[in-house]
C-alpha cells in the first residue's frame, strides 16, 4: 500500500522517471542513433587489423584539398557507379569520410544497398581526423 501511495503522490516525479529512461532506450529500440559510424581509434583499429579500405566521398576539389592518407577518393554522387573501384570482397570493412561525416553516413546507405555489409562511416569526417593528428596530406 505505500508504494502505491508513493506512486500516486508522485506522479510527475514518477512520470518524468519514465520519459527520462524511454529518451535514454530510444537510440538502441531505433537501432543505434550512432549505428554505423566510428571513432577514429576504431578507423585505426580496422584499418591495421581488418585491413579496411579508407574511401573518402568528397568531391575532387575537397579530396585535393587535403584529405586522409591512403584514402581512396569516390566522391558521393559517383558511388554507386564507381564499383569497380570498390574491393570485390563485400565483407571487407569499409570507413567512409568526408569533410564532417554527413556524406559518409549518406554513402554507408548507398554501400550497403549495394551488399558491402561491413561500410561505416567516420565519426566526425575529416575534422576529427585532423584532430586526431592522424596522417594527412594534400594532392598536388
Amino acid at each position: 500500500m505505500n508504494v502505491l501511495n508513493f506512486f500516486l503522490d508522485n506522479v510527475y516525479l514518477v512520470l518524468m522517471a519514465v520519459v527520462s529512461g524511454a529518451l535514454l532506450l530510444w537510440p538502441l529500440v531505433r537501432g543505434g542513433g550512432s549505428a554505423g559510424k566510428v571513432s577514429t581509434a576504431e578507423a585505426v583499429r580496422l584499418i591495421n587489423r581488418e585491413r579496411a579500405v579508407l574511401i573518402d566521398v568528397s568531391e575532387p576539389a575537397q579530396y585535393a584539398a587535403g584529405h586522409a592518407a591512403g584514402a581512396k577518393n569516390i566522391p558521393f554522387s559517383q558511388l554507386a557507379t564507381r564499383t569497380a573501384e570498390l574491393p570485390k570482397n563485400k565483407t571487407l570493412p569499409l570507413v567512409l569520410l568526408c569533410a564532417n561525416g554527413g556524406r559518409a553516413g549518406r554513402g554507408v546507405a548507398v554501400l550497403q544497398q549495394l551488399g558491402y555489409s561491413n561500410a561505416c562511416a567516420l565519426a566526425g569526417g575529416l575534422t576529427a581526423w585532423r584532430e586526431a593528428s592522424l596522417p594527412f596530406e594534400k594532392s598536388t
